[in-house]
């Protein structure tokens, strides 16, 4: 029923808290889960002929795929030792576009994510990529609602 599951992560632990569910399924259906993370584009302003703050941006976004290629590969390497099949894909863009262009391109049959569960205000100041996958998916989405740290409310 499910062959391929995405698990969107960005290195919080309210992302994390979909891959239980993922690796569930994955068990039960013998799917293969991609962990995907995407590096969102930063937006350089500088005056004209200045180029040392775009090199260092390049810099750091390349710094920025290595730290979560590394943190995708720690994830991967705990779900294939539960015996599950996992790959890991870094991409950049807008985190939501590209979620949902990865499930399309990769005939993907269920994305599993987490969402902190905000309404009015909130989410329209935060906005909610899982809101976004939500109405942009071709696929279904399993949408975790994780209890929200009171704390940082």
């Amino acid at each position: 029923m499910y062959q391929e599951i995405i698990v969107p992560l960005d290195g919080s632990e309210l992302a994390e808290k979909a891959i239980p569910y993922a690796a569930e399924l994955a068990r039960k259906f013998g799917s293969r889960i991609t962990l995907l993370s995407i590096i969102e584009p930063v937006v350089v302003y500088s005056q004209p002929g200045v180029v040392g703050p775009v090199v260092s941006v390049a810099v750091e976004v390349d710094q920025e795929i290595i730290t979560m290629g590394n943190y995708l590969a720690r994830i991967e390497e705990s779900l294939q030792a539960e015996g599950i099949n996992t790959r890991k894909v870094v991409r950049q863009g807008d985190a939501a576009t590209q979620i949902c262009d990865y499930a399309k391109e990769i005939n993907a049959d269920l994305i599993v994510m987490s969402t902190h569960g905000r309404s009015g205000f909130r989410r329209w100041v935060y906005g909610s990529v899982a809101d976004k996958v939500l109405r942009g998916a071709e696929v279904p989405v399993l949408l975790i609602r994780a209890a929200e740290d009171k704390k940082n409310a």
